[in-house]
Parts: structure tokens; C-alpha cells; sequence
């Protein structure tokens, strides 16, 4: 695809179901599988479906390069909390103060155990630094990017979420609700209704995981900074799991930064069009 973009082509990509259901008839070759591409362009009913831009893809990049090493970061820092118990010293976060690492690097170790310790926080403090360098390239790349900087405004998104979000939703014009965009990011549950009774499970957990995960995270950060997300989490903890509650939050921090794309609104302005239904859809000049 990078091949034929850069000699001049634009590549379009379909959505395979909604081809194939568009053909009446059950056999399938590649002739008449050509044939049907071609009546759907002429006709102008080509199910097309957004793809990122190569600058974008390798933003991805950025994003997920950084996951990974803190994942790898936090494996580290297990393994030396698991040093740390080992000797009788329980202190968590505490740990990784100034007082804690020198408590950790003054533990008496035998000599393979002291090996590991030291081994480990050097590759600890490798991480850091190279962490602290895709920190500030994810801050950089979200001040140049103008929808990541609105969707800055809301209490609880940083750069790497914002980021996120942009890059993975694309244009949001076209999702017509923001259902939709709950159900493409899998913060819907499951239904298995029949003869009349409703019976919801777990989300379906669809789409791109990294960006679910990544509102959740979010959305707990607005609860504590968003007085709306605040009131509506503490209700629904009353009666439901706070498990339960975050994920809501997530799903109503995602709709809520769709509105700010597709109205070009900041907070806390989006916050009147998104609860009321009607107010046009006009994005801010």
C-alpha cells in the first residue's frame, strides 16, 4: 500500500462484507468478483473505509513503542519489589522514593540476588530515560496536532490519549451518533435479547484495545477532575460494580470527545451540545 501510494496512487479499501453482500448470486471468482468492484465504483456505491495516512500509521508507532517499554518498565519494577518482599520490605509505591531506593540498593543479597538487583535497576533507569524521550516526542507531535489540542480541554485527556484517539478514530463525520462510536471502540455490552427480555453482558471488546484501555484510564482521571463525571460515576457505584462504573465513564469520555471533533467545541462548551439533542450539528468557525 506504501508502494503504490508513493508512486502516485490512491489506494481505496473496502469493506469486504458489505461487497459481498451486494452481490445477489452465491458463486464467487475472481472475474466476477472484479466485475462487481467495478459496477460498485461506476455506481458510486463503493463501500470505502477510512484508512490512516502513512505520517499517521507511524504516529501509532510512537504510541505503541512507548506502551511496550512501560510494560517492560513495570515487569522490572515487579521483579524488584519481589526482591525487596523477599527481604522483609514491604513499602509499594513507597519503593521508588529517594528513601526507598536507597533502602533497596543498602539490602544485604547474596551475591547472585545483589547480581540481579543491580542488573535490574540499571535496566530501569535505561527505561526511564528512553520513556522520557517518547513522553516529550508524544507532547510535541499533540501540540502540532489542532483536534489533539481540543480534545486537551477536557479534564482527565492528556497528549497520549488525545493523540490516541485522533489517529485511531480518523474523521468522525463518519460516525452519524455516538453510539456508533461506543460500539466501534467495544464499550457496548453484549446483547442476547430474545421473546421479549433484555439480557445484556460484558462489553464486546471490539476494536482497538490499546485506545480502550487507554479511556478507561482516562475516565478515572475525570471522575476526580470533572464534577459531571464525577456525580454520574458515585451514582452508579450505589448500585453497580465500580468495575462497571468505569467503563461507563469511559464510554461517556469517548462520545464526548466525538462531539468535540464533530462540533469543533472545547470544553466545557461541548458539554451543553452533547446533553441536548437539539442543537445543530455546525461546527465552530
Amino acid at each position: 500500500m506504501d508502494l503504490l501510494t508513493n508512486l502516485g496512487h490512491e489506494v481505496w479499501i473496502g469493506d469486504a462484507a458489505k461487497i459481498r453482500a451486494s452481490d445477489v448470486r452465491q458463486q464467487k471468482h475472481d472475474r466476477r468478483d472484479a466485475v462487481l468492484l467495478l459496477q460498485l465504483l461506476r455506481e458510486g456505491r463503493f463501500p470505502r473505509i477510512w484508512t490512516p495516512s502513512s505520517e499517521e500509521k507511524d504516529q501509532r508507532q510512537l504510541l505503541i513503542h512507548r506502551y511496550k517499554l512501560v510494560r517492560i518498565r513495570a515487569q522490572v519494577k515487579n521483579e524488584l519489589q519481589h526482591l525487596a518482599l523477599n527481604q522483609g520490605v514491604q513499602k509499594k509505591r513507597r519503593l521508588w522514593s529517594e528513601a526507598g531506593q536507597k533502602l533497596l540498593r543498602e539490602l544485604p543479597l547474596k551475591p547472585w540476588a545483589s547480581r540481579r538487583r543491580e542488573d535490574l535497576l540499571k535496566v530501569r533507569e535505561m527505561l526511564n530515560g528512553q520513556i522520557d524521550l517518547l513522553d516529550q516526542a508524544v507532547v510535541e507531535v499533540a501540540e502540532k496536532n489542532e483536534k489533539a489540542r481540543l480534545l486537551m480541554t477536557q479534564p482527565g485527556v492528556g497528549p497520549i490519549t488525545s493523540l490516541a484517539f485522533v489517529l485511531t478514530m480518523g474523521d468522525v463525520s463518519r460516525f452519524p451518533r455516538g453510539k456508533q462510536v461506543a460500539s466501534y471502540l467495544g464499550l457496548i455490552p453484549r446483547e442476547y435479547s430474545s421473546g421479549g427480555h433484555q439480557r445484556l453482558g460484558s462489553i464486546s471488546k471490539q476494536g482497538n484495545r490499546f485506545l480502550r484501555m487507554l479511556l478507561v484510564e482516562a475516565a478515572q482521571v475525570a471522575v476526580r477532575c470533572d464534577p459531571g463525571f464525577r456525580q454520574e460515576y458515585l451514582h452508579r457505584c450505589h448500585t453497580k460494580p465500580k468495575g462497571v462504573a468505569k467503563v461507563a465513564a469511559a464510554r461517556k469520555l469517548a462520545i464526548r470527545l466525538y462531539w468535540m471533533l464533530r462540533t469543533n467545541r472545547g470544553y466545557p462548551e461541548v458539554v451543553r451540545v452533547e446533553s441536548s439533542s437539539r442543537v445543530p450539528l455546525v461546527s465552530a468557525s
